[in-house]
């Protein structure tokens, strides 16, 4: 597998130029969050990420991980050590607050190094994801004595954190969960089982909180009687360290189609007479509590779809480089693969979707920033909750998405070498495949997307993105960066969406409509709105560029944009049509005939 290198100038430039974060970071306050920061920030996590977590990648997928007699995980070897250099790094508190020992820096800013991590090496990054996202929930629910006893530890990455809500029979619909919390004193005692707990047990820190749901003997039925729990594996003493060892273990790992050096574990809280758990915020809302967790990770699971096309796109690069094969057209002897046009069109669809997915992610996370944390007055601030909203399904949905197609493509471009695990690129492939699926299936997101994020709010959110997409549609008619034909391909795919969302307002009573529609919807958002971000970076691109030797990067930024509005963006003109559709032929069959 080849050498990841972190493509920092890009993820600069996107984070800076093209998602804002200078002007965010002013507005919020962020006063250590300075360019010279930002960059020095960016070039240690490089190292970091290319150093010491990449080239464990591929032996991490060959060895896997073990359930020993103790019921401890065991990690491939290295994963411990790395994990020590990421506590003594001081990655983990990036964004959490300085009275816990974080560093107190913008999320938006993590999310790069999150980016690298997740580009070198996903399965280990699993753990930093879901205990950033653990200590999220906890910051802003949990009461003050129970973040005293947890935070410090988990903010400093000696602690990781879990998120425990699937059961055998209860997956995307928690309303049957049936894991049970009993009060007893000043803590409850949880029995029951839970699966698919990513890095639910492990070797590599001293203790893990794992966040539960469960239902409390006198709670109401389905989601509104469900409690969120914090149940370390090891009960901390009076003095803040590890004790007593909880009535939680991992009873098995299962054996996935990838991330083989993640552990997915099967719980089970308490065999011998229950786990010690402590409340997170109030009985009966803790499903409120942890999607203040699932909303951190599904824009970060999105991040992870940009990280791995990333991944893919510079492997991609290295092959056709050096794979000598036919005779390309303009040459008069066997050439490198790259200069074939059909490989040069792959290599430029990872480009594009790549370049275009890391814009909306960065962007959905400055927009999370400035809810949080901007001194604005109620509607501003309202305005970019509702635009954060907005862009956490496209993030998590689309980036997702276009992860199954970059790695595929990278697959194709090493051709049969592509198949064989040998290359490492397999692994991406196999890696990718989750995403789409955990932290809410993108069904869910595209429901989530057409139904609260559209329909609820009758299209407001909406109509402000798209009133800033035909400002930058405007601005981009003035410049030469961009020809008129393409300004114009660009404006007429905000009026296939304005047409969408027309047809969506006016059949909104209809469910069969909205769930036959709601991924194509979500297809259809995602796609024109990655072009508006991929138009912003041209027009930023031409009013830094200078026109000296030296600007290729900003020159491949212009370039770029216009194979996304050639190639990419006339796929809306199939999401609209399948949008118009409907629901008919979806339905039609009877179910036994599927």
């Amino acid at each position: 597998m080849s050498e990841y290198r972190a493509p920092t100038r890009d993820m600069e430039f996107a984070l800076r130029s093209l998602a804002g974060f200078d002007e965010m970071a002013k507005a919020c306050n962020y006063e250590d969050a300075s360019p010279d920061v930002v960059a020095a920030i960016l070039e240690e996590a490089a190292k970091f990420a290319g150093n010491a977590i990449a080239p464990l990648n591929r032996s991490g997928d060959e060895t896997g991980v073990q359930l020993d007699e103790g019921r401890c995980v065991q990690t491939p070897e290295g994963f411990k050590e790395a994990y020590q250099q990421y506590i003594e790094g001081g990655w983990a508190g990036l964004q959490f607050d300085a009275e816990q020992g974080g560093q107190a820096l913008p999320f938006s800013l993590a999310i790069p190094v999150q980016e690298m991590i997740h580009a070198a090496n996903m399965a280990w990054g699993l753990c930093p994801l879901l205990s950033q996202g653990a200590t999220e929930a906890l910051s802003e629910n949990a009461d003050e004595p129970l973040k005293q006893m947890l935070l410090p530890k988990m903010i400093s990455g000696e602690w990781t954190g879990t998120m425990n809500l699937t059961e055998p029979q209860s997956g995307s619909d928690l309303a049957t969960i049936r894991t049970q919390a009993r009060p007893e004193g000043d803590h409850y005692r949880i029995t029951g089982q839970k699966i698919f707990i990513t890095w639910g047990e492990h070797d590599m820190a001293e203790n893990i909180v794992h966040l539960v749901l469960a239902r409390l003997p006198y709670a109401p039925a389905g989601v509104k009687g469900i409690s969120l729990f914090a149940v370390p594996k090891f009960i901390p003493g009076a003095d803040g360290n590890p004790g007593e060892r909880n009535d939680c273990y991992a009873l098995s790992l299962e054996h996935k189609m990838g991330i083989h050096a993640s552990p997915t574990c099967v719980m089970s809280y308490g065999e011998n007479g229950g786990a010690l758990g402590y409340l997170v915020g109030q009985e009966n809302q803790g499903l409120a509590c942890m999607f203040t967790m699932m909303n951190n990770a599904r824009l970060t699971v999105g991040l992870q779809g940009v990280a791995v096309s990333e991944r893919a796109l510079q492997m991609a690069r290295s092959y056709v480089a050096e794979r000598i094969q036919g005779t390309a057209p303009g040459d008069l002897e066997p050439s490198p693969i790259v200069r074939h046009p059909d490989v040069r069109r792959m290599m430029m669809t990872m480009k594009a979707l790549t370049e275009a997915g890391r814009g909306l992610a960065y962007s959905g996370c400055v927009a999370v920033d400035y809810a949080k944390h901007a001194e604005l007055d109620a509607e501003q601030r309202s305005y970019y909750q509702r635009r954060a909203d907005l862009l956490t399904p496209l993030v998590k949905g689309w980036c997702t998405e276009i992860a199954q197609e970059v790695t595929s493509l990278a697959v194709q471009c090493h051709g049969g070498m592509g198949f064989i695990e040998e290359t490492g690129v397999a692994q991406l492939y196999r890696d990718a495949r989750i995403l789409p699926i955990y932290e809410g299936t993108n069904g869910i997101q595209a429901l989530d997307l057409i139904g609260r994020k559209t329909i609820r709010d009758r299209g407001l959110a909406m109509q402000e993105l798209l009133a800033d997409m035909r400002a930058t549609a405007e601005a981009a008619s003035t410049v030469s960066a961009l020809d008129e034909q393409r300004v114009q391909a660009f404006e007429q795919s905000i009026q296939q969406l304005e047409e969408a969302l027309q047809l969506v307002l006016d059949s909104s009573a209809n469910e069969h409509f909205v769930g036959s529609s709601a991924f194509n919807f979500l297809m259809l958002t995602s796609t024109v709105t990655a072009a508006w971000l991929m138009l912003k970076a041209t027009l930023l691109a031409s009013r830094q560029s200078t026109g000296e030797p030296g600007d290729e990067f900003l020159t491949a930024r212009q370039v770029t944009t216009h194979f996304f509005v050639d190639h990419i963006l006339p796929r809306c003109a199939g999401y609209l049509a399948s949008v118009k559709a409907g629901e008919d032929s979806i339905m039609a069959l009877p179910e036994t005939t599927l």
